[in-house]
């Protein structure tokens, strides 16, 4: 059975997992197919009634759980070939894992009830869980993975500046990247490829909110300032390669997107459509003007719309030319799609209504949370649980 596109509403029932059926009569007749068929798995819990995935490596998918009773919410780590999730503990209360890369977990975990926020790492071969720490303040969040480097943004002693950092879990040593403004200075991290760390930072002698994306080299310990369009400010997002991606104020005063080149130092503007979510994966960029998400090729200087352009579409993650989304219209649906054909296809839940994509591996798995059906049918949701929608070729 080919996976069919549904006509979308209600966005505010797949936080809540239920709400009224509308639109669950069934999908438009100009339904989106796409060329490959997918088929949902559902992932389970640990005991409790709801879970959900928030990424996927290999044959690795990480999210959080709730545990038996639904007595906490603990992170987990599914592994595909075996079947098996497992808990993968707290920092002393409820913990929730981000990223997977290889045998390393990373995510966050309260130390207690209510209280302060630390990132941690889980070694899947040693079963191991560390805290990373902060930068001395009380909390830190996590933002990026790539080989043994983890990044992220951790507040500095009294808690009122936070700087980002990078954690190396080969020597397990906490880097302050400091910011463009100095000491003082506020800066976040977003991303991480190889030795450099991408985000943002206040500037010297201007307002708080007035920041400059930035790229740091983790070699030589150097934080660059990547400039504007011609503006007051901008951001700096995600990196892939030498690719940096984010916004920026024009010279007009307008907001764009960008793409800049660390290597040559091209800066190329992407335009009012790619505002928001900006993403890079090799030389395809993708992002949103907060109603629909787009792709630009850096090689081809070509850009197209993702999906049918119905509804409020946003791109969650990209690898290589696969992307996993959301399309509400107002409902929430999960998709994948390519951007290399313009292939679209929506994924089905677990019998309920709604579902939601987080991340695609390389072997086209997306990894999400999908609805149950559901006991009352005033509603349109069971619990989500996380799940995993394998491609199959199209008959």
């Amino acid at each position: 059975m080919r996976l069919r596109a549904w006509t979308l509403v209600g966005a505010g029932l797949l936080a809540v997992g239920a709400g009224p059926a509308y639109g669950a009569e069934g999908p438009p007749a100009e339904a989106a197919r796409g060329s490959a068929q997918y088929a949902v798995q559902d992932l389970g819990t640990l005991g409790g009634s709801r879970s959900k995935a928030t990424a996927i490596d290999g044959n690795t998918v990480v999210g959080a759980s709730l545990t038996g009773g639904d007595a906490a919410e603990h992170a987990f780590a599914y592994d595909l070939r075996r079947h098996v999730m497992t808990d993968l503990g707290t920092l002393g209360a409820s913990s929730r894992a981000t990223r997977v890369q290889g045998d390393h977990v990373v995510g966050e975990s309260e130390l207690s009830p209510g209280g302060p926020t630390h990132g941690f790492a889980y070694n899947l071969r040693t079963r191991r869980l560390v805290d990373i720490g902060t930068l001395g303040g009380s909390g830190t969040n996590i933002s990026g993975l790539d080989g043994d480097t983890v990044v992220g943004t951790s507040s500095l002693p009294g808690d009122a500046v936070t700087h980002a950092f990078a954690y190396s879990l080969r020597t397990r040593t906490m880097t302050d990247l400091g910011s463009l403004g100095g000491p003082a200075g506020n800066s976040t991290a977003a991303a991480v490829s190889g030795a450099t760390v991408v985000g943002s930072s206040s500037l010297p002698n201007t307002p708080a909110a007035t920041t400059h994306g930035f790229a740091y080299d983790l070699r030589t310990r150097t934080m660059a300032d990547l400039g504007t369009l011609g503006g007051s400010s901008s951001t700096a997002n995600d990196i892939s390669g030498s690719t940096v991606v984010g916004r920026s104020r024009t010279a007009a005063n307008a907001l764009t997107g960008y793409a800049y080149d660390l290597r040559t130092g091209i800066r190329t503007d992407l335009g009012p459509r790619f505002l928001t979510a900006q993403l890079v994966s090799g030389s395809t960029v993708v992002g949103g003007d907060g109603m629909l998400s787009s792709s630009f090729d850096l090689t081809t200087r070509t850009s197209a719309v993702i999906g049918s352009g119905r509804g409020v579409t946003e791109v969650k993650q990209i690898s290589g030319p696969l992307m996993a989304g959301n399309n509400f219209a107002p409902n929430s649906f999960a998709f994948v799609a390519r951007a290399d054909n313009g292939d679209f296809t929506y994924l089905t839940s677990l019998g309920g209504l709604n579902s939601s994509a987080a991340q695609v591996n390389g072997k086209g798995i997306v990894a999400g949370s999908a609805a149950l059906p559901a006991a009352d049918p005033a509603t349109a949701n069971g619990p989500f649980h996380a799940a995993v929608w394998v491609p199959h070729p199209a008959a």
